[in-house]
């Protein structure tokens, strides 16, 4: 009896080593449905007892039936966290497979698998995995195909680069100036814009003429309304009140309606008064010859001690010469060197000067412009002035021409005109077109009152004078021929000198 119940002993002894039954753990309540992947097989009600054997295994037993649902050997079975989601998605009804595009960045296996993917997409292949992972190492190879074999080891030929469907502007054909000024020098008809460009040694430039409020356009506009008696100041591509007062001006003129953005009908009208707007010119020695000095001061002390008030460059004479602002001459010229003769550049086509007698004077204040008539009161000639300021204004009512002065000497008196800076004595300023009063003097007979011209062409109209009316000097030269002494000229609107005497 004791060896029946000492063998019964022993043999139970057997089962519990090798069996399930050890220290007990719970891992909590899941559930989940069997797959077909070969995952667990877990209990209905997801009641799960975790047990560990003798030999380290993890014995997973459905807590209601008893049975052992899975033996998880020590260096194979999953951590609680990835049990976790793999019964999971077991719930869901889906099992994470290796192309799966669900990554979880907690897990070291799906980051291994979101780096495979990107270097598969990448062009890159991975290897069989190594039995360890590593973070540090992606364990991947170069799968690009190798380069071509030339001498330098980099390919030679290269697409096509794509064409531009950039509409290109044709050059206009320049015309010549007509007629032509002795001492000009030669005039071409021919396009300036086909000479050889500056070396620029390389470097990107930008044309100074498509700076800001620069047109070529409007360029050929002022230069179509000089033609037509309407000047504009200085041509110099940009629009402001001087060119809608000589629009005005050219219209009534030549009795018609012309718009600044009528492009057509401008281009028609320059046509018909003389060709392009602008032309070829080139740079004679007596050009660069030229009397020129090194600057003007602007003390009138100083003045009087030069012998002339003459240019200070071939830019500034060229520049007045043809009607110009000097920048935009040079900006139209760029690269160009003006004190080499034989050098063709590129000018405005203002044509022939007005040529029909005035017989009265309008200087309007207001509209800072003069106006010319002839004997049947027919506009000829309009011209942007500057008239007085409110320190000193210009006269008022109707006075006439006294006489006219080319190229005149100016007398400073401060005990009857203005004082300038310091000088309190009596000073007599050389002629020239920087002299205060330019190169032209048509005296009033008003005392101390005139038409004249100025050093400054590109400041007419935008400025103050000291009650005189200021013209540029090519204005001012042409209106000297048209008038004679006797000629009225009436100021209109605006303050009169009288009335700010009288305030």
């Amino acid at each position: 009896m004791l060896r029946l119940i000492f063998s019964l002993s022993a043999l139970a002894a057997g089962l519990v080593s090798s069996s399930a039954f050890a220290t007990p753990s719970v891992d909590g309540a899941q559930s989940a449905r069997p797959t077909e992947r070969g995952a667990l097989m877990l209990a209905q009600e997801g009641n799960i007892d975790i047990y560990y054997d003798a030999r380290g295994n993890r014995v997973l037993v459905d807590a209601d039936t008893g049975k052992v649902i899975a033996i998880q050997p020590p260096g194979s079975r999953l951590d609680r966290r990835a049990l976790r989601r793999q019964m999971r998605m077991q719930e869901l009804g889906r099992a994470p497979a290796e192309d799966d595009d669900r990554y979880y960045l907690d897990n070291p296996e799906d980051m291994a698998r979101f780096r495979r993917r990107q270097l598969e997409e990448n062009g890159r292949v991975i290897p069989p995995p190594v039995d360890e992972y590593d973070p540090n190492d992606d364990n991947s190879v170069d799968a690009y195909p190798p380069a071509p074999n030339n001498d330098e080891g980099y390919a030679t030929t290269y697409p096509e680069a794509p064409k531009s469907n950039t509409i290109k502007r044709q050059p206009l054909n320049e015309a010549s100036i007509d007629p032509e000024q002795p001492g000009q020098g030669e005039v071409l008809q021919t396009n300036p814009d086909a000479r050889p460009s500056p070396d620029t040694g390389g470097k990107a430039t930008v044309d100074p003429s498509l700076s800001l409020g620069v047109r070529q356009d409007v360029a050929a506009l002022q230069v179509l309304l000089d033609r037509g008696g309407a000047s504009p100041g200085v041509i110099d591509g940009r629009f402001g009140s001087n060119v809608d007062k000589a629009l005005a001006a050219y219209n009534e003129i030549n009795g018609t309606s012309l718009k600044s953005t009528d492009q057509v009908g401008i281009q028609a009208a320059l046509a018909q008064s003389g060709g392009d707007a602008f032309a070829s010119y080139t740079i004679t020695p007596e050009d660069v010859a030229g009397h020129y000095l090194a600057s003007i001061p602007e003390d009138y002390s100083q003045k009087a001690r030069l012998d002339c008030m003459c240019y200070t460059s071939v830019t500034e004479a060229l520049a007045e010469r043809f009607h110009m602002d000097e920048t935009y001459l040079k900006s139209i010229n760029k690269g160009v060197d003006f004190n080499r003769p034989g050098t063709m550049i590129k000018v405005a086509n203002f044509g022939k000067l007005v040529s029909t007698p005035v017989a009265r004077i309008v200087a309007d204040k207001t509209k800072k412009e003069v106006y010319a008539y002839d004997a049947g009161g027919k506009l000829v000639a309009a011209y942007p002035a500057t008239i007085g300021s409110a320190d000193t204004p210009s006269p008022t009512g109707i006075h006439a021409v006294s006489r006219v002065a080319l190229d005149p000497n100016y007398t400073y008196n401060p005990n009857i005109n203005f004082k300038q800076g310091q000088n309190d004595k009596i000073l007599t300023i050389p002629p020239g077109p920087n002299g205060p009063v330019g190169s032209v003097w048509i005296a009033l007979d008003k005392p101390t009152y005139g038409i004249h011209g100025t050093p400054d062409p590109s400041k007419i109209g935008k400025t103050e004078s000291h009650g005189c009316v200021r013209l540029t000097n090519w204005d001012a030269r042409e209106l000297a021929k048209l008038v004679s002494p006797g000629v009225t000229v009436e100021f209109v609107g605006g303050f009169s000198a009288d009335y700010v005497a009288q305030q």
